[in-house]
């Protein structure tokens, strides 16, 4: 099992009230919150959040539902190993979520609540276990390739492929401190900000967040990309999953394309767009969303595919 980089940041108890545990996943330590009673919802974040990103969320469902919000490994309060002792790579992460969903909740249906990287692993997984999924949840995310007119912004491929941009994320923590100001379109409160960033407080503990970046497929040469390829073609088994998707429109990565590409493959979803809200959709339409999530839940019934109407 591999060595935790450093110990485990202090989050104030009033933004973050929950008492996760560790479980050992494919080797390393992966911080879980393990929230509530009843049907069980997993929340599958991406980069550079980490659990702290589902935190309104969890509290509104643990009532009448089972949270399952992990930390991936390199990120939140997960152990951070370093590259050579750890892929960092999509196919990983898709095992490590399967490993998991084994050791937590191997039975029956899922509601798969995703963001960011975590709708490309999610779904991923979906496409192994599609028996297991009865909701899809959606907030700004992918499982297919970059759209064709769509081109990767240049702050990303910075990142992804050169030297500077991976100075920069190692160095400077760039992608994370850049992502808690350019993610929202209000300011997020001091505290709040920090909480994000905690994780990611030294260059060894930031590699997960350089990984995810120089990990994006484009074509079919980039690792990983048969697995986008692969899931892709599986999301029309999801047609008739009840879906849910909250959109921030001042997304300026996940943008109009995307959200054009999920109605396309995905065309029975229930859709709700937020104009005023960015990336992190959750922090900047929290009052909207939540209740939204929570009465949509209790309202649609979970149906895998297969499973008839």
């Amino acid at each position: 099992m591999s060595p935790v980089v450093h110990a485990l940041p202090a989050i104030p108890r009033e933004l973050y009230p929950f008492q996760g545990r560790h479980i050992d996943v494919n080797g390393h330590r992966v911080h879980v919150l393990d929230e509530g009673r009843g049907p069980a919802v997993l929340m599958v974040h991406g980069n550079p959040t980490w659990s702290f990103y589902w935190r309104r969320l969890v509290l509104a469902l643990r009532d009448d539902h089972r949270v399952i919000a992990p930390d991936h490994v390199g990120c939140g309060l997960s152990d951070k190993p370093p590259p050579e002792a750890y892929p960092y790579t999509l196919r990983r992460r898709v095992d490590d979520l399967e490993a998991m969903v084994e050791a937590l909740a191997p039975e029956g249906p899922l509601t798969l609540v995703l963001h960011d990287w975590g709708g490309m692993i999610g779904m991923a997984w979906a496409a192994r276990h599609p028996e297991r999924v009865g909701r899809l949840v959606l907030l700004n995310t992918a499982a297919f390739p970059l759209p064709p007119e769509k081109p990767l912004p240049f702050t990303l491929r910075l990142v992804r492929d050169t030297a500077l941009g991976a100075w920069l994320v190692t160095r400077l923590n760039a992608f994370a401190r850049g992502a808690v100001h350019l993610a929202v379109t209000r300011r997020l409160p001091r505290d709040v900000a920090r909480a994000y960033l905690a994780p990611y407080d030294s260059p060894a503990n930031r590699v997960a967040t350089l990984r995810f970046v120089q990990d994006i497929p484009l074509g079919p040469g980039d690792p990983g990309y048969e697995i986008v390829a692969e899931t892709e073609a599986a999301l029309a088994r999801f047609r008739d999953t009840p879906t849910l998707i909250c959109w921030g429109e001042r997304d300026f990565v996940f943008d109009e394309a995307f959200l054009r590409g999920w109605r396309e493959r995905l065309p029975g979803a229930e859709v709700h767009r937020f104009p005023r809200a960015g990336h992190y959709v959750l922090e900047d339409a929290h009052e909207l969303i939540v209740p939204l999530v929570r009465e949509w839940l209790a309202d649609t019934a979970p149906r895998p595919p297969g499973s008839g109407a």
